[in-house]
């Protein structure tokens, strides 16, 4: 009983990191998280760099849930 519950908190926790790494990484892509001013967010250069970072944060997120699915 206790090596499920330990199992379903498990991917419970493995899934909200998913859901959350998605949301952020399509934030950063739409614009609706961005660096501060200060740090050049503010600047077209800042804006394409955040739009990169998210990209990257969404297809690294894919790629290990399709390895995980994988290897289950």
């Amino acid at each position: 009983m206790a090596k499920e519950s330990s199992r379903t908190l498990h991917f419970l926790a493995w899934f909200t990191g998913v859901v959350v790494s998605l949301a952020v990484g399509f934030g950063l892509i739409n614009g609706t998280l961005v660096l501060p001013g200060w740090l050049g967010g503010t600047s077209l250069v800042g804006l394409w760099i955040t739009m990169i970072v998210g990209w990257i944060v969404v297809v690294t997120t894919l790629i290990s849930a399709v390895l995980v699915a994988i290897r289950s």
